[in-house]
C-alpha cells in the first residue's frame, strides 16, 4: 500500500492547466508541419504557418494559445493498491484547477446552463476514472474547447450499417461541421460498447499522440481510410478550403450488444492540448 497526499495532485493538475493551454504539444506542432507541406492551398498553407507562429508566441509570451481555454476533462488511472490522505480525491483535482485558472489569468468557461451565470472558477470538473491494478496513480488533463464540442456527435446505428454506415457518419460529420470547430481538426472515434462509453471512447482516442499508428492494425487502416475521406471533402484549414482538413483520426473499439452498432466522434480542435501525470 502506498500513501499518496491529495496536495500533490492539486499542485500538478494546476501546473499541467496552465501548461496546457500555454504550450502546444510536440506532436501538434509536428503535425501542422506535415500539413503545411501537404497543403495545396496557398491560403490553407498560409492558415497553418500562423497556426504555428500562434503557437510559438503562447509558448514564449506565456499566455493561452485560445481565448478559449476549455472544460476540464480528467482521464484517471487509480492504482487499487494506492491511498489517498489528506482530502478527497476530485476535490483535489478541483482545487487545482481553481488554482491553476487563477494564477494562470485562463478564462473561466463553465456556467449554469440557462442562466448562463458563470461558475467563477472553471469548476466542476469532468473526471472519468479507471481501477487498474498496482499502487500508482496517472491523470490525463484536457481543456477541452467548445467549438470541436460543440459539433461532436453521437449516433446508434442498427448493426446493419457496418463500416460503411460508419465511415458515412464520420464524414457526414465533419462536413457539417465546417470551419466551426476551427479546423484542422483531430477526429476521435468510438466504436461499440453503449450509449455513453462510445462517446468516452471517442474523447479518450484523442489521448494518443498524433501521428502514432494506432497499435491494432485493423483500426490502423480505418484510421487511414477514413483521414483520406474526410480530406477529400475540402472543407480545409479554418473551412477555407484545401487538403488539410484534419491531421488524424484516431479510433477506440470495444464489443457492443448485438442490437446495436454505437458511434461516437469528438472533434478536436488545432488547439489539441492535453497533458499527462505520473505519480
Amino acid at each position: 500500500m502506498r500513501d499518496l497526499a491529495v496536495s500533490q495532485i492539486t499542485e500538478r493538475v494546476k501546473q499541467a492547466v496552465i501548461k496546457a493551454n500555454l504550450e502546444l504539444g510536440q506532436d501538434m506542432v509536428e503535425a501542422l508541419k506535415r500539413g503545411v507541406e501537404q497543403e495545396e492551398s496557398p491560403l490553407g498553407k498560409e492558415i497553418l504557418e500562423r497556426l504555428l507562429e500562434n503557437a510559438d508566441i503562447a509558448r514564449k509570451e506565456r499566455i493561452p494559445m485560445c481565448q478559449d481555454t476549455g472544460l476540464v476533462v480528467v482521464f484517471a488511472q487509480v492504482g487499487q493498491d494506492l491511498h489517498l490522505t489528506g482530502g478527497g480525491f476530485r476535490e483535489a483535482i478541483e482545487e487545482g484547477v481553481r488554482q491553476g485558472y487563477l494564477e494562470g489569468f485562463l478564462r473561466k468557461s463553465l456556467c449554469h446552463p440557462f442562466t448562463r451565470k458563470n461558475t467563477g472558477d472553471n469548476t466542476p470538473v469532468i473526471i472519468h476514472t479507471e481501477i487498474v491494478p498496482g499502487e500508482g496513480l496517472r491523470l490525463w488533463v484536457v481543456p477541452k474547447g467548445g467549438g470541436g464540442e460543440n459539433m461532436s456527435r453521437l449516433f446508434m446505428l442498427p448493426p446493419s450499417a457496418g463500416w460503411e454506415g460508419i465511415r458515412e457518419k464520420v464524414v457526414q460529420t465533419v462536413v457539417e461541421a465546417g470551419p466551426n470547430p476551427c479546423p484542422p481538426t483531430i477526429v476521435g472515434v468510438g466504436i461499440g460498447g453503449d450509449f455513453e462509453q462510445c462517446a468516452i471512447l471517442a474523447k479518450k482516442s484523442l489521448l494518443r499522440p498524433v501521428g502514432t499508428p494506432n497499435p491494432d492494425p485493423e483500426l490502423q487502416k480505418l484510421e487511414q481510410e477514413l483521414l483520406e475521406a474526410i480530406n477529400s471533402t475540402g472543407v480545409g484549414p479554418q473551412g477555407l478550403g484545401g487538403r488539410v482538413t484534419s491531421l488524424a483520426v484516431h479510433i477506440l473499439m470495444m464489443p457492443s450488444h448485438i442490437a446495436s452498432l454505437p458511434l461516437g466522434i469528438n472533434i478536436q480542435c488545432h488547439a489539441n492540448r492535453h497533458v499527462e501525470i505520473v505519480f
